[in-house]
């Protein structure tokens, strides 16, 4: 069981960058092909800006041509939860960060083979962390 992060809005004000809180907590999104890990190739774990929790492996990320960056699963199965999205118009799964219930991105049903799904994640809502400082 993950232990939860929980802070007041004036907190995650504090903690955030403005681009971050925008995203993270009022559910924002980066424009496609913006993002800083969209095209980024390095080997290790992304965690989640806001609180640190590991939440996908570069071992299971793709190029799945969107503009953001994708994966295939999650870390670990409590990593991230999901919720229904029916913002803007769309019907949608919502991915949110498992320890601290920030908004990372959705998660789409087009991604390849083992799991067949797309975790489409903004940039801003992670921190890569390499291999090598693990």
């Amino acid at each position: 069981m993950v232990e939860k992060v929980v802070k007041t809005d004036e907190g995650w004000k504090r903690l955030l960058t403005r681009e971050e809180y925008i995203v993270t907590r009022k559910h924002g999104t980066e424009p496609p092909f913006s993002g800083k890990y969209y095209d980024f190739k390095g080997k290790g774990i992304y965690r989640c800006v806001a609180c640190g929790n590991d939440l996908f492996s570069s071992e299971r990320k793709f190029d799945s041509g969107s503009g953001w960056p994708s994966f295939v699963e999650p870390i670990t199965e409590d990593a991230v939860t999901e919720r229904k999205d029916e913002g803007y118009g769309m019907v949608r799964v919502e991915v949110i960060c498992g320890r601290c219930d920030s908004h990372l991105g959705h998660v789409f049903e087009d991604g390849p083979p083992p799991t067949g799904l797309r975790y489409c994640i903004n940039s801003v809502a992670l921190r890569f962390v390499p291999d090598d400082q693990l």
